[in-house]
């Protein structure tokens, strides 16, 4: 079976590209402040509500893309490719 791959990683492999700095700088504090990726998920997919100091416009877009409204396969991990691209 291949692994689950995580809303977040996902969700960055479509779009941190174009995200502006300070988007970026609010999805940094997102993946790196909770103590439990779970927490992200839970708020991603609205199963918990999201404490005040996250619910931000990057947020909003988690949402919008956890509802996978393409219904694309997202059954693996993406590639981390985009973690070495050069920066804009």
């Amino acid at each position: 079976t291949h692994p689950r791959a995580s809303p977040s990683s996902l969700f960055a492999k479509e779009n941190l590209s174009r995200m502006s700095e300070r988007q970026l700088n609010l999805y940094d504090r997102l993946i790196n402040e909770p103590s439990n990726d779970w927490d992200i998920y839970y708020w991603a997919t609205e199963a918990k509500p999201a404490p005040a100091v996250f619910e931000n416009e990057v947020m909003v877009m988690l949402r919008e893309f956890a509802k996978n409204k393409k219904r694309e396969q997202r059954l693996r991990q993406p590639d981390l490719e985009y973690l070495f691209e050069p920066p804009r």
